[in-house]
């Protein structure tokens, strides 16, 4: 008999969604829908979401109609405790048989692992997908990202928007219910302007059809997404310019359109004398612009905004929105001249009255600890401490500014011109800016040493005092963004190859704190949160979490020389001897965690009873020196890479020696080299964590 199926369809029709959840929402509202399916026993195919401003909708592909019967097994007491000594049913079994209407003759015994249990079998009808579908609607919906809930009218439904109408499919029929307080129907709303009526839906297959022929809607999120890019690119080569796609902004337009029209609109060129990323700032964050710039980067007094209306009158739109963003950037003009009338050092005085934490004090005291901090962090990097104190000292100043009031996002951009402006070392205006990067993953590093040293600084006075407050991040909670920091301190030291001391900076950083109490213990948990960013960051790059465990209980000081450790791990794990040896490491360690007491370390040679003592201990004497010299030089791969050659007489070892000799002194001297073997693998990796 073959399994009956049809195409399931809801829609939840709204007033205006948040545009930057949009995504979001429809994805979590198919993978609840997904996951009620299955734990319903209901097969199905392929999901395919929808979303537009006033829409989230899902089309479930050949939805099973019918569950399948199935038997329901309840346990109920153990035989042994079922029956008396004389073969009666207990009143505990009597009553099993009774809660499940049925007689005891009628229970069946189950054999477990645990002994035989009384059991009660019933088949269960499989019921329809159309009465279990409302029910897995209405919990996918109730477990949507909604922070803040509405509620509207007199009713006490509550959604993130309100809601007026809902679409529910299977096949061709209503499935009947209320959802969100709307019975559902097979009638949606095309654009709100250009098809305001009624649009029946016969099946789900012409959904996105219909809406699109005969409600100006173009429901596809992907599609009308990648309908926007072609319509920007396209009026941005009319004009030989280039368009700015930003991916994040173009996600916010296609959540604000549903039927786009993209048109082409200018500004006053005298604007072009204010630094471009404010006049940016200024068409993307407010009027949701795409902008426009040459062949050469340079902007241009153009941009592209998309309507949701195709209108008849193409130029009012171009109008409008040309007389909304003069008085903007008519802002940015003033915050740019206002600003630069006085000095940064002007602003310093304002952020004693800024507030970074609570008990972490003022911004102006972030400022006094990083002259101190940054300049530890420069002196090994060749950087001169005046630079270093002067990049500091005017690293927060430009959130005083006009500029950045209006447009954060533009803190350190405008410290950098600023300082320019006041003609202070180019370093350090650059500094200004490369101080908060990277400021998102993929994002590029500060690029000279006066810039790392202030970026790491920055990052690491935040991260030890908001830790050393007890603020420490958990689950989804970072409201200081340390993960990030920690990656991004974590990252320039690395890729930038600097040569620093991560547990001293700790340690530095935390006694600048006066409301933290400084611990060993404290450095030492901060050191595992920021080294712990590392086991994604070399995940992304292919190493297991294995190699990356090897090396992390070596606890390395500074991260190239953790990054180090791990490019010989890699390679040692690729050598066809690496599985023996991190076995036998394995095997070692197990036998010296058994060991009571201090673990010896001197060996003597007299005791070796046999040739694989010999042997074993010569390989060792042989490579003892030339690797520990390549230890030190931080050749890991040349150093692991050597003692490879020991696996032979290692493995010769193990088939020949019992270590755990009844002679107290021959045993001794048998862990004594173990344990030298293991000291010399772990001046490079621990790697019996490569071993299974």
């Amino acid at each position: 008999m073959s399994l009956q199926v049809a195409d399931f369809l809801v829609e939840i029709g709204t007033e205006e969604l948040p545009p930057k959840a949009l995504k979001n929402l429809v994805q979590a509202l198919a993978d609840g829908l997904q996951a009620g399916l299955v734990q319903s026993a209901l097969r199905f195919g392929e999901l395919k979401t929808y979303a537009a401003p006033r829409r989230l909708a899902v089309w479930v592909k050949d939805c099973q109609l019918l569950q399948a019967d199935k038997l329901v097994e309840r346990k109920g007491p153990a035989k042994k405790a079922g029956f008396d000594a004389q073969g009666n049913p207990t009143k505990a079994l009597q009553g099993f048989a009774r809660s499940c209407g049925v007689e005891v003759a009628d229970l069946i015994e189950v054999e477990t692992d645990k002994g035989t249990w009384m059991a009660f079998e019933q088949a269960v009808q499989g019921q329809n997908a159309k009465d279990l579908l409302p029910d897995l609607v209405e919990a996918a919906l109730a477990k949507l990202p909604i922070p803040k809930p509405m509620r509207w009218g007199s009713s006490d439904v509550a959604f993130v928007r309100p809601v007026h109408w809902v679409l529910m499919l299977l096949g061709s029929e209503v499935v009947p219910a209320t959802i969100l307080g709307k019975p559902a129907s097979n009638v949606t709303r095309g654009h709100r302007f250009h098809a305001p009526a009624e649009l029946t839906i016969n099946q789900a297959a012409e959904y996105a059809d219909v809406l699109k022929a005969q409600g100006f809607v173009v429901a596809d999120f992907a599609e009308r997404r990648e309908l926007i890019r072609l319509q920007v690119l396209a009026l941005a080569a009319q004009e030989q310019a280039v368009a700015v796609i930003d991916e994040d902004l173009l996600d916010e337009v296609t959540a604000l359109n549903e039927w786009p029209q993209a048109v082409m609109g200018s500004f006053d060129e005298d604007f072009l004398s204010v630094p471009s990323e404010c006049l940016i700032s200024a068409m993307k964050g407010h009027q949701k612009f795409f902008h426009l710039v040459d062949q050469d980067g340079k902007l241009l007094a153009k941009f592209i905004t998309v309507s949701n209306i195709a209108s008849t009158n193409p130029a009012s739109v171009v109008s409008g929105n040309e007389r909304v963003i003069r008085p903007r950037l008519s802002d940015a003009k003033f915050f740019w001249n206002q600003d630069r009338k006085g000095s940064l050092d002007d602003f310093l005085p304002q952020l004693k009255t800024v507030v970074f934490q609570q008990k972490l004090g003022t911004v102006f005291d972030k400022i006094e600890r990083l002259e101190t901090l940054a300049v530890k962090i420069a002196k090994p990097l060749g950087v001169r401490q005046e630079l270093a104190e002067r990049a500091a000292r005017l690293s927060k100043c430009d959130l005083m500014s006009l500029m950045v009031g209006e447009f954060p996002e533009l803190q350190g951009v405008m410290g950098r011109y600023y300082a320019l402006a006041q003609n202070e070392h180019l370093l350090v205006a650059d500094a200004l800016d490369q101080q908060y990067k990277p400021r998102f993953a993929g994002d590029e590093l500060p690029n000279n040493e006066l810039a790392q040293s202030l970026a790491i600084a920055d990052k690491l006075d935040t991260i030890t005092g908001i830790y050393g407050i007890g603020e420490v991040p958990t689950g989804d909670k970072d409201p200081f963004a340390l993960r990030r920091a920690a990656l991004g301190l974590i990252r320039i030291m690395i890729e930038k190859e600097l040569d620093l001391d991560l547990h001293w900076l700790i340690e530095a950083s935390l006694k600048l704190h006066d409301k933290v109490v400084f611990s060993e213990a404290l450095a030492d948990s901060i050191y595992d949160f920021i080294i712990g960013r590392l086991k994604a960051y070399y995940a992304d790059q292919g190493v297991s979490a294995e190699a990356f465990e090897a090396v992390r209980v070596c606890r390395p000081a500074h991260p190239i020389d953790f990054s180090k450790r791990i490019e010989a791990v890699k390679v040692f794990a690729s050598l066809t001897e690496a599985e023996s040896l991190s076995s036998a490491n394995k095997r070692i360690q197990n036998i010296l965690r058994k060991v009571e007491g201090a673990l010896p370390s001197e060996v003597n040679t007299a005791l070796f009873e046999g040739e694989a003592e010999a042997n074993l201990w010569q390989a060792l004497d042989d490579l003892r020196e030339e690797v520990s010299e390549q230890v030190a030089a931080r050749n890991y791969t040349l150093a692991l890479t050597r003692l490879a050659q020991i696996r032979e007489p290692v493995d010769a070892f193990f088939e020949q020696v019992m270590v755990m000799a009844d002679d107290l002194v021959v045993r001794q001297n048998r862990l004594a080299l173990l344990n030298q073997i293991r000291q010399l693998f772990m001046a490079v990796a621990d790697i019996s964590r490569l071993s299974a």
